[in-house]
Order: structure tokens, then sequence, then C-alpha cells
């Protein structure tokens, strides 16, 4: 008897044991991204020193991208001329790797770049930290830094993407500091944290880029302060919105009639608030696993497109004044945190989970929400628009160039390992600006010639 117990047995732990190893096998991707991404990796260079006498005069490009969605708010940008095919690579200009400096720290913030500053954030293992360095050579302008105790979930350094206006520099810290710095020198002018009016941080801590208008800054918080707007010379609170969880996705706008309005992503919802007094003018519920809306809404005329991954899905809105209808829901497009495209009636992007490289880039009508064609070439990652193309990059570092076309997917050039080694996932979108491309991985990050 005690010898069939031990058979069976043994048979019972052999295929408990095979399971378990297909399991792994199935799923390695995503534990290889969810375990790679908790530290840093390679090695880490110190910051180096200052090597100017003088700071010099800020200027502009003629193509900058100063913002999370660019100089124009649309997450495009105009070259020169596109690459025709870049399978080679592209002449790499400078490389830094040093702006996050503890195992723990990472950061997955954009650069923006406007002239002959680029801003970046990167964290130590106490404070947050605001580079600025020359576009052109990757040398340091100047570096500051501000402690903040920040989650380690996903590395402690900064999510959302700062945005630089004229003379100055806002940055958004996960833990909620909200600061304006002095663009040419680094001078901190004012220094705020959301939760001293009422915000409160989201699981994976605040990463909800700010927008600014002709007068004010206007952040994601949640808590009792759902979307915030104080005035972006003094730091004084204007106003505040409303109460809920807050949201990962970018604050946007829209016009509704002559009207511009505050969009606000926000954790279980779409909020639309009045620019100058934060009434809230509508509110469609949103339901997404963890409360995570991530993805930056993107609009066309009177339509808004917002979507969500967890299998979420997406949904077409008709937006009014005093209201707001839904055109259309469905799943055909569910994306964790990439920002989709509206062009010339379709819409264009990633849908899926950013654990893996398995998702799916798709094309659906916007009319309609019919899924018009759907490709897995481009495994998953983020994307941006430059000229007439759309410029991908997977979150292994591989980058795509397709033409977008409502017929069939168009791809048009491709290059591999563009970030060179990737232990984990590259979350950060790539960045044109005046005929550079920049690429972002945790401490590091690439200019090359665009």
């Amino acid at each position: 008897m005690l010898k069939k117990i031990f058979k069976y047995g043994s048979y019972i732990l052999g295929v408990i044991l095979l399971l378990l190893i297909g399991v792994v096998f199935w799923f390695w991707d995503t534990i290889s991204i969810l375990t790679g991404n908790k530290n840093l990796t390679g090695a880490v260079e110190g910051i180096p020193q200052v090597q100017l006498t003088e700071y010099p005069e800020i200027t502009n490009g003629e193509a900058d991208w100063p913002c999370w969605l660019g100089e124009e708010g649309n997450n495009s940008i105009t070259v020169d001329t596109v690459p025709a095919d870049f399978s080679k690579g592209l002449k790499k200009l400078w490389e830094v790797n040093y702006l996050c400096q503890d195992q723990t720290s990472a950061a997955w913030a954009a650069p923006v770049i406007q002239g002959n500053r680029l801003i970046v954030c990167g964290r130590s293992d106490t404070d947050d930290i605001v580079f600025c360095m020359n576009p052109d050579t990757g040398d340091l302008i100047w570096h500051t830094s501000y402690p903040a105790e920040a989650g380690s979930t996903y590395g402690s350094g900064i999510r959302a993407t700062p945005w630089i206006d004229d003379t100055r520099v806002y940055t958004y810290g996960r833990s909620g500091d909200l600061v304006c710095w002095n663009l040419l020198d680094g001078e901190k002018i004012w220094h705020n944290n959301v939760k001293d009016d009422g915000g409160e941080e989201p699981t994976w801590g605040f990463s909800s880029s700010p927008y600014v208008t002709d007068s004010m800054v206007i952040v994601d918080a949640g808590g009792t302060a759902r979307t915030i707007a104080y005035d972006k010379h003094t730091g004084q609170l204007k106003w505040t919105c409303a109460s809920g969880t807050a949201g990962y996705a970018a604050i946007t706008t829209m016009k509704i009639g002559e009207q511009e309005v505050i969009l606000d992503f926000y954790g279980t919802g779409l909020s639309a608030v009045a620019l100058e007094t934060g009434e809230e003018l509508w509110n469609i519920p949103w339901i997404t696993n963890y409360d995570v809306n991530a993805t930056t809404p993107v609009t066309s005329g009177g339509f808004i497109f917002i979507t969500s991954g967890y299998n979420t899905g997406c949904q077409l809105i008709k937006a009014g004044m005093d209201s707001a209808a839904v055109v259309w829901t469905n799943t055909n497009i569910a994306s964790h945190h990439s920002d989709p495209f509206i062009l010339d009636g379709y819409i264009y992007g990633y849908s899926g989970l950013s654990m893996q490289n398995k998702g799916a880039f798709k094309c659906l009508d916007l009319e309609t929400g019919q899924e018009q064609w759907s490709t897995n070439e481009m495994g998953w990652g983020t994307a941006i628009k430059v000229n007439d193309h759309l410029l991908c990059m997977d979150i292994k570092g591989n980058l795509f160039l397709m033409k977008p076309n409502p017929d069939a997917f168009e791809l048009t050039a491709s290059w591999q390992n563009a970030l060179g080694t990737v232990k984990g996932a590259a979350w950060t979108k790539p960045i044109a600006a005046n005929n550079k491309l920049y690429l972002r991985f945790k401490q590091k990050l690439i200019c090359y010639e665009f």
C-alpha cells in the first residue's frame, strides 16, 4: 500500500512540477519584466561635474518637444526627413548613464527639449533629481534636487514628464511634489506638494504629467482635490475640482465650441473641467482593474477616445459643454499606457499590457469602432508621430517606422536593439526634437541623429 501511495504521489508531484514549469515558461516574458523593472540595469555612472563657467542664454528650436504631447499638443513632430531605412541604426551623438543613482531608483519620465535645453528627471536613494543638458552634446548645464520619500515599486523615480514653459520648467514627482524651476540655472522658484491641498497618492505614485496654460499649471492629484490648478508664477492654489482616485494619464485639453476645457482621466472615470473656474462640467465613469487609467485621452473635433488595459477596452465619447454621450464601447483596443492616434477618421494604437512584448497594434474605424486590421509585428510599445509616419518602440528597445493606412499594416523600416540590452521593459516613449531622437531606459539616455 505504501509503495502504491509513494508511486502515485510521485506521479502527481511530477505532473504538478511539469505544470509549474509550463506556467513559468508560458509567462516567462511577463515574469522577467516584472522582476527586471524592480532595479536598475547595468553599471551606473556617477553624476559628472558641471563644466560651465556661465549659463548659456535660453534659445528655441525649430521643432521642440517641451511637454508630454509635444509642442503642438498632438504627440507629433515635423523633422527635415524621415529615414527611409534605419535597419543598420542611426548615428549616436551621445549617451549618459547616471540619471538614477540607487538600485531601486528607476525613473520613467520622458525628456523634454526646448532649443539648447533638455530636461530629464532622475533619482538618488533619497532625492528627486532634475537634470538640464545640452541636447547636442549631452553635457550638463545644471542639475538640482530635493528630498522626497517615495515608494520603490518599479522604481522610486519620477514618472510624470516635465513641462518647459518659456523660461521655466515644471516637474511633478512620484510623491506629489510639484516644483517650478528657472530653466536658465535651475533655481527653485516655488515648490508645493499636492497632498497638502487634499491630494492622495495612488498605488504606483503620482504619474500624470502636468498641463501648463497661460496662467496656471494643472495636475491630477486624487483624494479630495482630484484636479488641482496652481498659479504658474507663484504656486498659489487657484482651484480644486471634485474628489476621487488619482489616475496615471496626462492632463490634456480640448475645445468644446469656443471654450477650452480640461480633461482629467482619473482613476475611475473621465472628467471635463472648466479651465478658469475648476467647475466640473460632466463626468463619465470608466472602471478599470486597480484603477489604472494611464493612457492620455485623444480628441478629434468634438469626440474623445479613451482606452485602458486589463481587457477593459475603449470608448468613443461625444462631448458637449453640459453633458457627454457614449457613441460606442468595445474591447478592440485595450491600451495599458500607450497613447493612440486619430488620423483621417481612423484610430491607430497599441493594445495589450506592458508587462509582455506580445501586444497588438491596431487600426479602428473612428465612427464605428470596427477593427480594420491588427498586427503583432511590433510587440507592445509606445509611439509618436513623425511627419506622416508613426515611430514606435517596443519594450525591448526595438524601433519601427510605420505609415498609417486604414487598408493594411504598412511597415517601412525597423531597427533592432536601439537601446542596447534591456532587462525588463523600456516603458518611456521615444522623443524626437530638432532632428534628434532621444531614447530612455531607467538611468540611461541615448541621443541619435535623426
